[in-house]
Formats: C-alpha cells, structure tokens, sequence
C-alpha cells in the first residue's frame, strides 16, 4: 500500500483562531465598507489575504533570531545574509530593506525616470503602482494563454517574446530595465520556465536593456521548472535557482513569501554603478546599507529562510497544500486559474458571477461573499486592483478578475483547506442568486484596493 502524503514539518505551537456568526460578519463587513482589508484580523477565521510575511518560521529560524547582531553598521547579521544571497542568487552585492516594495522603491527611484517604459510579465500592483508614480509606463507582456483560465499550460507566467520584442523596438533608448516576475502573481501565481528566462534575458540584452526578476516567489518557481521542464528533474532547486538568476541583472525580492519571515527583503545585483546608485536611496528611505530597515535579528532569520526554503521536501509540502485544495475545488467545479499556481488558488470570478456586470466588480463582491459565508478573506485580484487608467481615468477592465485565496506558508492543516472548498462551494451552488455588486464610494488615485470605500449594491 502506498503511504499517503505527509507534512515534512511537525508542529510546535498553535495559536487559537475564533468563529464568528454570519450577522456579526455582516455588521464587520459593513463597517469595513465592503474592503476586507479593513476587516480587524480577529474577525477573520482563516486568513488568506496574502501569503506575505504570515508564514510559520522554523524553530531555525527562530534560534538565529536569538543570535542577531544589532550593530548599526557592518552587523555581522548582514555578512550572513550576504553569503545566504551570494550562494542562492549568485550575486555580489546586496542591499537589504524592510520589504519588497521598499527595495523597488530603492532601485526604481535611482532608474525610472519620467516618461520611460518598462515592460513586465504582469507587474503586480506594488510595482505598477512605483512605476506610474514616477510618470511612466507598464506595459503587460505575458503569453494570451494566461488569459484563459481552463487553459492547461505549464508554464502561464511566461513572458510573450513577441511582444516583448515590439515595446523594446518602440521605445529604444526609453526602457531602462525590464521586469521578470516569478511566479507571475497577478495571472495566477503562474511559473516561467527556464527557456523563456533565457529568452527574455537574450533578447533585452540584445536591445541593451537589463533585466531585473521580481523573485519574492523564485523557490516556487524552480519547483516549478524541476517538476514540468525537461531536463531539470535532477537538479536541486538551488542549482535551478542559481541557473534562473545568472541570466538576468539584478533582483528585488521581498522575503516575506519564499524565505518565510514577517518581514524582509532586498536588492541583489552584480552591477556595481546600480549598487551605488541605491545605496544613495537606501540611506534615507531605509536606513544604513547594511541593515536596510531590518533589526539584526530579522536579517538572520532571513538568511536562515533563504536556505530551508530553497530544498525540495519544504516546497514539496507547500505547493501539495495548494494543490489539495485545487483538487476539492476541481470535485466541486468551480473555476480557478489552471493549473493551480504555487502560492494561492486563483478563482475566476467571472465565471462564478456570471450576473454581476464587470462595473460592479465581481471578484470584489465574491471576495465579501466568501467572508460572510465563512469568515474565511481572501483577496480581489482583478479590477479593482487594476486601478484606473493614468490617462483616461477609466476603470481597466481588459484583465483578469479573480479572487485569490493565498495559503501561508506552515499555518494551517488540511482540514483548513476542506472547510474553505466547502465554504466557496456554498457561494458557488447560490451563484445566480448574486446579481449585484459592489460601488466605489471613496478611492485612493493609486493603490486603491487596500482603502477603497464601498457600498453594497441592492
């Protein structure tokens, strides 16, 4: 008999979660105007906001937060995290900040200027968001395929080379970098594979354009490449990794996600001039160069992190949680990005909401739905994310609309993910049912989805 699959963890302490009744859901919804990320986190029974610094750390981890060194500068903390990077990512210099955002703010305040492009695999919104407040311009170049959420492709997150090649003709002399996201968040936590990193890197290094990877989810993504590219099974996610970082110029990542800490991120290149040009950033936004925002201790768990979570047993049991979950949700046919990503299911709003119009935001009103039928918040990516236009000021609703429902990393059992599929089953068998969304109340003229102010349709 074949044993069945199991945890490479075990569990040493718990922290209590509370239910809560459908009305006071409904009062808590009301109150949070309809944005669950309002919603205060005690009333919230299982949590799949995001999978961003809410991952359990190791008992590791936790021990190197005892050997932190707090020494403003030259910390030996830091030369720990350096090597951790160094052997990992294969890069030389390192600049540590307080997240992921905060190192694209670094790095983007020394290369965008006004007026410039930059091309991306679908930035997700913290990138767009630094890109359009600099005045300029993000351009989508993933494959069609992603578009298509019942499409059966390997590798969705994949940049379209064709694309690609007719914004970096367009606009030569106007790219100062292109952005490679692994996994692709905003399609589905989609991978690339290792051929389309090759070939993106190859063609905007033939324009002269660098490329920086967005590597918050990079693990994952070699996972990925070891399990569905040709010939990467026997290869160990950190020989993959290190292959996946030589072909592009710098990194932003934000640790939170892939080297599992509450918070952390960095900036990692082998470009001198870029190195200096952020550390002039990294001072006053973040703090001395080698503690980025960081407390010793964070940046040891840090390094810690980069190291456990780049072995295949770890990342093995992660994406089988994912993939459960996927597997309740395929019994009870409900539509999600296929096949199902690294980090979150992605389900489709559209095809669940078939009566709410686009104008009234569907993945947003299935998101409330899936709270109130639960407690259970996820996430709206889709077009309230997208923000408005720069230009226009139009809502964009050429994307996708999906509800991401973002697993922590070492939180929650199986049993949290049969009762989130029972819970969205609920919402799906009373689909028709749901007929009117969402409208904005009140918006922020960038970011808006983390404090938009809504109103319940009737």
């Amino acid at each position: 008999m074949n044993l069945p699959f199991a945890e490479s963890w075990k569990i040493k302490m718990v922290e209590p979660i509370k239910r809560s009744t459908r009305q006071e859901r409904e009062q808590w919804l009301k109150e949070a105007h309809y944005n669950v990320f309002q919603l205060r986190a005690e009333q919230v029974f299982i949590d799949l906001l995001t999978d961003s610094g809410t991952g359990a750390m190791s008992d590791r981890q936790w021990s190197e937060l005892m050997l932190g060194d707090e020494s403003y500068a030259g910390a030996t903390s830091f030369f720990k995290f350096k090597n951790a990077v160094k052997n990992i990512l294969g890069f030389d210099y390192v600049i540590p900040t307080h997240q992921g955002r905060a190192a694209e703010n670094v790095l983007f305040s020394y290369l965008v200027k006004e007026g410039n492009v930059i091309p991306g695999n679908a930035h997700f919104d913290t990138t767009k968001g630094h890109i359009e407040s600099r005045h300029a311009t993000a351009i989508d170049v993933t494959v069609d395929e992603a578009k298509d959420t019942q499409l059966e492709v390997p590798f969705k997150g994949n940049v379209s080379v064709e694309k690609l090649e007719r914004v970096l003709r367009e606009n030569q002399g106007n790219v100062p970098f292109m952005v490679l996201t692994v996994t692709n968040n905003t399609v589905g936590g989609q991978p690339v594979s290792m051929q389309n990193i090759k070939e993106t890197c190859e063609l905007c290094h033939k324009y002269g354009v660098p490329v920086v990877m967005d590597s918050a989810r990079f693990a994952e993504n070699a996972y990925f490449i070891k399990t569905r590219e040709a010939g990467y099974a026997s290869k160990s996610i950190k020989e993959i990794a290190l292959e996946m970082f030589s072909h592009v110029d710098a990194a932003t990542m934000s640790a939170k996600k892939d080297a599992i800490v509450n918070m952390g991120g960095f900036i990692a290149t082998n470009n001198a001039d870029w190195y200096e040009g952020c550390k002039l950033f990294c001072i006053p936004f973040e703090g001395y160069v080698t503690y980025g925002g960081l407390n010793g201790r964070d940046v040891n768990a840090m390094a810690q992190g980069l190291d456990e979570n780049t072995e295949f047993d770890m990342l093995e049991t992660r994406i089988h949680q994912v993939q459960y979950l996927a597997s309740l949700l395929d019994e009870y046919k409900i539509p999600y990005q296929r096949p199902a990503g690294g980090h979150a299911i992605f389900v489709d709003a559209k095809q669940v909401l078939t009566a709410v119009p686009k104008e009234e935001f569907p993945a947003q009103t299935l998101t409330c739905e899936l709270y109130l039928e639960a407690g259970i918040r996820g996430c709206e990516i889709g077009y309230m994310l997208a923000d408005r236009d720069p230009v226009t000021r139009e809502n964009r609703f050429d994307g996708l609309d999906l509800l991401r429902l973002a697993i922590p990393r070492r939180v929650y059992t199986d049993n949290h993910m049969r009762v989130i599929a029972a819970a969205l089953k609920n919402v799906y068998d009373r689909r028709n049912e749901i007929t009117r969304g969402v409208a904005i109340e009140w918006e922020a003229p960038l970011m808006r989805h983390f404090t938009v102010k809504l109103r319940r349709l009737q």
